[in-house]
């Protein structure tokens, strides 16, 4: 049984079920007065009863047991630096680079859970408003435990080491330069392969979507194709104390309960994690002059309420042919009403190959100026323009967002990570104004 299932569309309606029990899936209805094997019915809603059609997300699972068998959630302090507190530190309004975070000592032991460390925000998950950065930093496997976030979607963007994820929707494995969104209130397990590190950019508002295609018509980008859910496994196993851990209004709680999670037999709905290879994006770029807006490299949009204006953004700089004429073809020097998180998966990010690294980030919050450092400037400025390629080996990624996030205690100050010298970059870019020329 291969891991994935290719679906025909995105956000259309999926089914799986289990190749040991096939007739799985009730035929006629979705909540028969017994379902077939004996299985428990329940439905995972992502939206309202009431949503629009074209916005109303459910999954009905037909599980061996329903989730609701677990005892009493209690607090569950495990993972110190996961936060929702965004006043812990002064703002700060200057241009922010980090080094890349540390992984764990071999004499410590952290899972995905417990390796969890918010690096800037904004909102409240109380609220359903707003967003927040976290990385992982793991080396060994979550056992006989499972994590939901019941205050979003998790985009989980792996930097260094596979990630084995177990859904109750199936098994997924995602590898650096892939992407996978687990969303509101699954619950998943994540064994690794070794020391691992990555992203996750948290939205609180709604669902990750495709942009619109506006004028590119029909094709570009990400084509829905492309995207991956699972198809059904499961496992019918007892397991005394199995962990059930909920991210619950920014807190994390812990539930026991005597069997695994992962009992869903079978499943059909709109509502599913999925994973994407960030190598099948299609570029779209200038073939004539100018540089275009970054948001041509947008993969996935979490939308807000004001048209065109995103909570969040998902969007790469991937390998690709610069051919314009007469441009200065590296990014331009701006100032913007978003704030832009960068990272960097793999190689040099062509804007800045010095000093911003793969495992580490960068923040410029709105407003803040930023661009090209000095060597960048003067090597796009006296270039001569042929056709060339650009960014090969190399992704770094950007999570833009309309909400003026703040820096956490631990992303400022505790990680060490911060680039006190970051500003220097620019600090030598010449004066060329003549009135003579």
């Amino acid at each position: 049984m291969s891991d994935y299932k290719y679906q025909s569309g995105f956000g259309s309606h999926f089914s799986s079920e289990d190749n040991r029990c096939p007739g799985a899936l009730p035929k006629g209805q979705n909540s028969p007065q017994v379902c077939p094997y004996g299985l428990y019915a329940e439905q995972l809603s992502g939206s309202a009863f009431t949503a629009p059609r074209t916005e109303n997300t459910r999954t009905w699972l037909y599980r061996i047991r329903p989730s609701v068998v677990h005892e009493p959630f209690k607090r569950y302090d495990v993972s110190k630096n996961l936060t929702h507190n965004w006043d812990e530190q002064y703002p700060n309004p200057n241009q922010m680079r980090w080094k890349p975070f540390d992984m764990p000592k071999e004499t410590e032991k952290y899972d995905f859970t417990q390796g969890l460390h918010t690096i800037c925000g904004a909102g409240n998950p109380r609220d359903r408003h707003g967003l927040a950065i976290h990385v992982y930093t793991c080396n060994v496997s979550m056992i006989d435990s499972a994590f939901y976030n019941s205050d979003g979607d998790f985009l989980i963007v792996p930097q260094c080491g596979v990630l084995d994820i177990t859904t109750e929707f199936g098994k997924m494995k995602v590898k650096p330069n892939e992407i996978c969104v687990i969303q509101q209130g699954m619950r998943f397990n994540v064994k690794i392969e070794g020391p691992s590190r990555g992203y996750i950019l948290e939205v609180y508002n709604n669902h990750f979507k495709l942009p619109d295609l506006g004028p590119i018509g029909a094709n570009g980008l990400a084509n829905p194709r492309d995207f991956e859910t699972p198809t059904a496994w499961f496992e019918d196993k007892n397991v005394e104390d199995y962990k059930i851990i909920s991210k619950f209004q920014g807190m994390l709680f812990v539930g026991k309960q005597d069997h695994s999670p992962f009992d869903v037999v079978a499943w059909h709905g709109n509502y599913v994690p999925f994973k994407y290879d960030l190598q099948k994006f299609m570029v779209i770029n200038t073939v004539s002059f100018d540089h275009c807006d970054p948001s041509i490299f947008t993969v996935l949009t979490c939308p807000s309420h004001r048209p065109g204006t995103a909570i969040a953004d998902f969007v790469i700089f991937p390998p690709r042919w610069s051919v314009q004429e007469h441009t200065f073809r590296p990014p331009y020097y701006h100032r913007n009403c978003m704030s832009e998180f960068m990272g960097l998966i793999l190689g040099k990010y062509e804007a800045k190959e010095d000093g911003f690294m793969p495992g580490g980030a960068s923040l410029h919050s709105i407003m803040t100026p930023h661009g090209p450092d000095v060597n960048c400037f003067e090597g796009a400025s006296n270039a001569i323009l042929k056709p060339e390629r650009v960014a090969d080996g190399t992704q770094a990624f950007m999570f833009e967002s309309s909400l003026s996030m703040a820096v956490t205690k631990w992303g400022e100050e505790t990680c060490q990570k911060l680039d006190a010298s970051y500003y220097k970059c620019w600090q030598n870019l010449k004066k060329h104004f003549s009135m003579n020329k």
